[in-house]
């Protein structure tokens, strides 16, 4: 099956082409325009985007550097896989710092901040209700970014964008699901309410139970996914 073509590069404002076109690469892998398993050319992608080769290039070695493409000796480069151990490790990680943000912001956020909090759940209730799933994801990746801005601790917000990039394709898939989604919008509340309190043991224990769920949901589908890879396979 032939893919959608990525849409060329409009030359316009200060940003620099290779990290232009390094966006579109990244935006594709993570809307399934690049499929795992993929194969890069540099010429095709080049021609595509209507760019030269040599910021291709540097996208992909940056996006094999953030562990979203694999290099192939004698073969080239591949859209990196979705692999149920890498989920698992990367979200140990997640809860770990996510637990840390949300035990700090319970102590150190305003009114404001609440504001902000409350004002970003009411959209996400009203976006679950559309069915408006790249809307939701955008929402969601703002909700948890604002709980570590409210952490008041800059190394921390930094190890965290890190994290949720690597994440984001992730996130992607398992929001998919409706019912993931739904239950997240309790979760968020639930959240909000122990922060509120400024009960820091109930504001980790409802962040690490909120990612944690999150994980077990994404694990079922991607086992489901390869379970059935392995199916078809075997009927070849």
């Amino acid at each position: 099956m032939t893919r959608e073509k990525l849409s060329p590069i409009r030359l316009e404002g200060y940003q620099p082409l290779r990290d232009m076109v390094f966006d579109v690469l990244m935006n594709a892998i993570m809307k399934g325009q690049l499929s795992p398993g993929e194969r890069l050319l540099e010429v095709q992608l080049a021609e595509e985007m209507g760019v030269s080769r040599t910021p291709v290039r540097e996208a992909i070695r940056r996006l094999e550097l953030e562990g979203f493409v694999i290099m192939v000796p004698r073969k080239g480069a591949y859209v990196a896989g979705l692999s149920v151990n890498d989920v698992e490790c990367v979200y140990e990680i997640r809860i770990a710092l996510e637990s840390l943000a949300v035990r700090l912001a319970a102590s150190r956020m305003t009114e404001d901040d609440f504001a902000l909090l409350d004002d970003l759940a009411e959209r996400m209730t009203a976006t679950w209700q559309e069915g408006n799933v790249e809307q939701w994801v955008a929402l969601d990746a703002q909700f948890h970014e604002l709980l570590y801005k409210f952490s008041r601790n800059e190394r921390l917000v930094q190890m965290m964008s890190n994290i949720m990039e690597q994440l984001s394709r992730y996130r992607i898939i398992s929001l998919a699901d409706m019912r993931v989604r739904k239950n997240s919008l309790s979760e968020h509340h639930e959240l909000i309410e122990a922060l509120r309190r400024r009960d820091s043991t109930a504001a980790e224990i409802a962040a690490a139970h909120h990612i944690e769920n999150t994980k077990r949901s994404l694990v079922n589908m991607l086992e489901a996914k390869f379970s059935l890879a392995e199916e078809k396979a075997s009927r070849q």
